[in-house]
């Protein structure tokens, strides 16, 4: 025996609502195409993680010079900045393909409290911006012993 399901039509206007908003998505807010796009704070990468002592932020820029990279900590807010600058001009008719950002990017991620930023550390390796941001004294971990009687 089969059932017959009631037909709503509105639930398929809303899907093609949903289809047309990517495809205009797609086609004009975020082009695939081969031309040259400032690098958005979408594509800098980032890696948060804690140990018992410090705060370790990764960030992934290949491509960029450490003198061309500037970090803020105001607060509670990492600032990473910087400018990617082409190095070398090629008419747009002679590419083929062209998918490499350049211009200038930020990206801002709230850091937890308690966090010593003047102590602050940045190294740059590979194109990988490392920053390890020590915990103050009151934010650590502290492992408590029971005593027994």
């Amino acid at each position: 025996m089969s059932s017959l399901i009631r037909w709503q039509p509105f639930d398929d206007l809303v899907s093609l609502r949903d289809v047309m908003d990517h495809l205009f998505e797609d086609s004009f807010v975020r082009p695939r195409w081969g031309w040259v796009a400032p690098m958005r704070a979408a594509n800098l990468a980032i890696d948060m993680y804690e140990t018992n002592d410090q705060v370790v932020v990764k960030a992934a820029l290949p491509g960029i010079k450490p003198e061309e990279i500037e970090i803020t900590i105001t607060g509670n807010t990492l600032t990473i900045s910087g400018e990617s600058k082409e190095e070398s001009q090629v008419n747009e008719k002679d590419y083929i393909r062209k998918e490499q950002r350049y211009g200038s990017f930020t990206r801002s991620v709230t850091l937890p409290n308690g966090l010593k930023a003047d102590k602050a550390d940045a190294t740059f390796e590979n194109g990988v911006l490392t920053l390890q941001v020590p915990k103050s004294e009151q934010v650590k971990p502290k492992t408590i012993k029971i005593k027994s009687k």
